[in-house]
C-alpha cells in the first residue's frame, strides 16, 4: 500500500507534478485554495495499527475516519479530549479523517482548557517530497529523542509531506459533566471567565452566543464543567448561585456538538447570507473588540467568530492585532475565490517567520509538489 505512494510521490517530484492531498474532503474550504494538480486521496490508509488505553496510546493510519477512532475510544471510555470538528456537513461523502484532523489543526470547545491538536500527537509516519517514509517521534508521551516533527506536522494542510500514520495521546472521559447557562453581554461573559479562571473551577468549554435581534448586547453565556463528580457538584451548587441555570444534558450535548461542527445558528445563517466568517484568535483577556456585529465567543474569551464581509479583512485583522492576536479568514463566500475577490485566509507572516516556513517546507518538499500555496502563498528564496 505504501509503495503506491511512494512510487506517485516520486514520480511527481521527478516531473515536477503539484499533487493535491486529501482525505474525506471535509475540511476543502479551510486554508488557501489549490487550483491544480493531480488528487493523492489517502483513504486508502486506514485501520488503527495498535492501541493500549493502559498506556493511553493509539496509533492509526491517516486515512482511518475519523468518527471511527473516536467509537473504538468510547468503548474503553476514552476520548480524543480536545473534540475535533468532523464538518460533515460539508458535502455528501465529506468524511473527517485523522489525517486530516492532525493536517488542520483545528480544535473543538474544549481547546482553552485540555490544549490543542498538537498536544496529543506523539508521533507520525510521513512521505516526503523525495518518497522516503519517515517515521518521527513514537508511542510514549514521554520521547525527546530528535527533533519535534511530528508536532510540526499539526496545521501544515499537508504542505510537508503525505502523512501514513499518527500515534496520538488519549485520555479518559470525565466522571461528570454538567452544563449552565447565564444571561449577560459579551463583556459581562468576558469579564466572568476570567473571574472564574482564576478559581479552582472544573473549568472546560464556554460560549457566548448572542441574542438574535437583541438591541442590548444581550447573550446567553454557556458554561461546561467536567472532571471529578465532587468537583462538578459543587461547582454548580456555587454557580447555582451566580446566576447560572443548570440544563439538562439530552438539551446541552446539541449544543456543544453544533458548536463543534459550527450547525450553530450563527454559523449557518452567516453561510446563508453569504457573509465570510472571521476566525478571531486573541488572548482570553482582551476586551471587546471594536467590530460590527455581535461575534461568537468561544475558549473563555480567546477565540472570536465573526460573520462579515470579505470588505471588511483589514479591519479585523487591525482589530486583532490590536490586542495582540491575529485573524483567519476561516470561510469565504461560495465563488469567492473564483472571483478573486477573497483577501489572503491567513495573516501575512513577517520576513524571519516567513524565511523558517518556506527552509522547512523546501527540506520537506524541495520539488514543492504538495499542496502548493495551500498554506502560504510559496516565495521565492535567493
Amino acid at each position: 500500500m505504501l509503495n503506491h505512494y511512494i512510487d506517485r510521490i516520486r514520480a511527481a517530484g521527478a516531473d515536477g507534478t503539484p499533487l493535491v492531498i486529501r482525505g474525506g474532503g471535509s475540511k476543502d474550504f479551510y486554508g488557501e485554495p489549490v487550483t491544480a494538480g493531480a488528487l493523492l486521496d489517502t483513504r486508502a490508509l486506514t485501520g488503527v495499527l495498535s492501541y493500549e488505553p493502559s498506556e493511553l496510546v493509539v496509533t492509526v493510519r491517516a486515512g482511518t475516519p475519523l468518527a471511527e477512532l473516536e467509537a473504538v475510544l468510547a468503548q474503553q471510555n476514552q476520548c480524543l479530549p480536545f473534540e475535533p470538528p468532523h464538518f460533515a456537513w460539508q458535502g455528501e461523502g465529506a468524511v473527517a479523517t485523522v489525517g486530516g484532523m492532525v493536517a488542520a489543526g483545528l480544535s473543538g470547545p474544549a481547546r482553552a482548557s485540555v490544549g490543542c491538536v498538537r498536544d496529543y500527537v506523539l508521533g507520525a509516519g510521513l512521505i516526503n517530497g523525495r518518497g522516503e517514509h519517515l517515521q518521527f517521534g513514537g508511542q510514549v508521551m514521554k520521547n525527546v529523542a530528535g527533533y519535534d516533527v511530528s508536532r510540526v506536522l499539526a496545521g501544515s494542510l499537508g504542505t510537508l509531506g503525505l502523512i501514513t500514520e499518527l500515534s496520538l495521546k488519549v485520555l479518559p472521559l470525565a466522571p461528570a459533566e454538567a452544563t449552565l447557562e447565564f444571561h449577560c453581554t459579551q463583556s459581562e461573559a468576558l469579564a466572568q471567565v476570567n473571574a472564574w479562571g482564576g478559581q479552582p473551577l472544573p473549568l472546560n468549554a464556554s460560549a457566548w452566543i448572542a441574542d438574535p435581534g437583541s438591541t442590548g448586547g444581550q447573550g446567553v453565556l454557556w458554561l461546561r464543567l467536567r472532571g471529578a463528580v465532587a468537583a462538578v457538584e459543587s461547582a454548580c451548587r456555587l454557580l447555582a448561585g451566580q446566576g447560572g441555570s443548570l440544563r439538562a444534558a439530552d438539551q446541552a450535548q446539541p449544543v456543544w456538538s453544533a458548536l463543534r461542527d459550527q450547525r450553530l445558528p450563527f454559523f449557518t445563517d452567516a453561510v446563508a447570507r453569504a457573509q465570510a466568517l472571521w476566525r478571531v484568535s486573541v488572548p482570553q483577556t482582551a476586551p471587546v473588540l471594536a467590530l460590527p456585529g455581535q461575534p461568537l465567543v468561544e475558549w473563555h474569551g480567546g477565540l472570536r467568530w465573526y460573520a462579515l464581509g470579505l470588505d471588511q479583512a483589514e479591519a479585523v485583522r487591525a482589530a486583532a492585532r490590536a490586542v495582540g492576536g491575529h485573524a483567519t479568514l476561516f470561510m469565504a463566500p461560495p465563488g469567492a475565490a473564483q472571483e478573486g475577490a477573497a483577501p489572503p485566509r491567513f495573516d501575512a507572516l513577517s520576513a524571519p517567520l516567513a524565511r523558517i516556513h518556506e527552509g522547512l517546507r523546501r527540506s520537506f518538499d524541495p520539488a514543492g509538489i504538495f499542496n502548493p500555496g495551500r498554506q502560504h502563498a510559496v516565495v521565492a528564496t535567493a
